[in-house]
């Protein structure tokens, strides 16, 4: 679809993918009205965007609905009033990643995931693989530099990898990925949506606009997935862990696609999930054609991302790993799940409306013993009081220093907190962070 530079774009939201929505349409000769909840002091680029567009700071006006498109940001709630009118008067509303997708260069090849764990992981490993066979590709969405701040409009790239979250799959229409990779769907996000059915549709839309020379690739052993699998018109991929019928399966100790076969033990990610996310990932360089035993071999070599099961340091031979990023009781399960021995669960943080039960079993199975932080303290208390080990501790430094003190040589301990960090930090990365250097700290003192 061309650019036509005479539609007036309105940005919902100074967030990086706003901003950089905004700088594309100025950069393809456009105009962008940007609306920002939140005061000017608040958001660091302000400076700058007031010098490029015309903006307003602590709320959202009507100068909105005098536009003609809305390009609104993933974490702006869509029942706003605002959004509400505009939808009322018949303003188009498009996240940027349908903006992107409208504007690129025909001659790029889109990959999109996503899924409610894995998405960094796997879109990662794709782009790992098509770069490591010599590939041009790019890493945009939801991790990394937003889809529109890459020069997508000009011919060259020839891949755009992207991971993707279901409030970023709330406003597409056109966007259609040729190899879209849903991974899984559980439980998540059911503050922002009325139920897990909605939650689920919202990431079926990955699907939505593709055509039957496009491929989807699915997750066999999701039972929401395939339940909603006819829909999708694609040619399907799908991938297992339980079954051997599927286009990917774990034969023995063994990926296996088409012949080609790569031992779990050679990737360096680890537990059943990231076999998954491999066998995801490998599917999605069949559906291009491109060579699977080179792919295979570019596998071994994708390290863990930070904050997933990332491991930190020892102390006295107890083991710190870093998984920051699980903010949701699957994350949970799954890293519980990767380790052969009991470890110490360091859970808690800012509530997502998720229910704790969900882990009691895999708690009571691989973990010696919970700490818990953060605000969600007593709903965890409710769920798992009396049932296996608790320590509740308020300080975060404290609640590790505890779980140390109790460890004896050979423990892994595991930040997998099952909650946002909103409570006590900025962000997952944040919390991460702060984990890492109260180890390296404990370590100072400990030596």
């Amino acid at each position: 679809m061309m650019f036509d530079a005479s539609t007036k774009y309105g940005i919902l939201g100074m967030a990086r993918s706003g901003i950089a929505a905004a700088y594309k349409i100025k950069e393809l000769g456009g105009n962008a009205f940007l609306s920002e909840v939140q005061w000017k002091d608040k958001i660091p680029a302000a400076k700058e965007l007031i010098k490029n567009f015309d903006c307003e700071f602590g709320g959202h006006t009507d100068r909105l609905l005098d536009c003609d498109v809305l390009i609104v940001s993933p974490g702006i709630p869509l029942d706003l009033p605002i959004i509400l009118k505009a939808r009322q008067k018949g303003i188009e509303l498009i996240s940027e990643i349908e903006f992107g997708f409208r504007i690129k260069a025909p001659d790029s090849t889109v990959i999109a995931v996503t899924g409610s764990n894995g998405k960094s992981t796997t879109a990662s490993m794709i782009h790992h693989i098509l770069e490591g066979m010599g590939k041009k590709s790019i890493l945009a969405g939801n991790i990394g530099d937003a889809f529109c701040s890459f020069p997508i409009h000009k011919p060259g790239i020839e891949y755009i990898v992207l991971e993707i979250s279901s409030f970023q799959l709330d406003l597409i229409q056109s966007f259609a990925p040729h190899v879209a990779v849903l991974l899984n769907i559980t439980p998540d996000h059911l503050n922002r949506y009325p139920n897990f059915e909605a939650y689920s549709l919202s990431k079926m839309r990955i699907f939505s606009a593709q055509q039957p020379e496009d491929y989807a690739i699915i997750h066999r052993d999701s039972i929401e997935i395939t339940r909603n699998a006819g829909a999708i018109c694609s040619q399907k991929l799908d991938f297992s862990i339980e079954s051997a019928e599927a286009a990917a399966f774990l034969d023995d100790k063994f990926i296996s696609i088409d012949g080609h076969k790569l031992s779990i033990y050679e990737l360096q990610i680890m537990g059943p999930h990231n076999i998954l996310n491999s066998m995801a990932a490998l599917l999605a360089i069949k559906a291009l054609q491109l060579d699977l035993k080179n792919a295979m071999k570019a596998c071994k070599s994708f390290k863990a991302l930070p904050h997933r099961l990332e491991y930190v340091d020892s102390i006295n031979g107890v083991m710190f790993y870093n998984d920051s990023k699980a903010t949701n009781c699957d994350s949970v399960r799954s890293a519980l799940e990767s380790f052969d021995k009991p470890i110490r669960v360091i859970l808690g943080g800012s509530n997502k409306g998720e229910d704790f039960s969900v882990l009691t079993n895999a708690l009571q199975k691989h973990a010696t013993k919970a700490y818990i932080t953060g605000e969600t303290q007593d709903l965890m208390r409710q769920a798992w009081l009396g049932k296996l080990p608790l320590h509740f501790e308020d300080d975060f430094k404290e609640c590790i220093r505890a779980a140390l003190d109790d460890a004896a040589m050979g423990d892994n301990i595991v930040l997998s907190p099952a909650c946002a960090s909103f409570d006590h930090f900025l962000n997952f990365e944040h919390r991460g962070e702060t984990f890492k250097a109260i180890v390296k700290e404990l370590k100072r003192e400990k030596e």
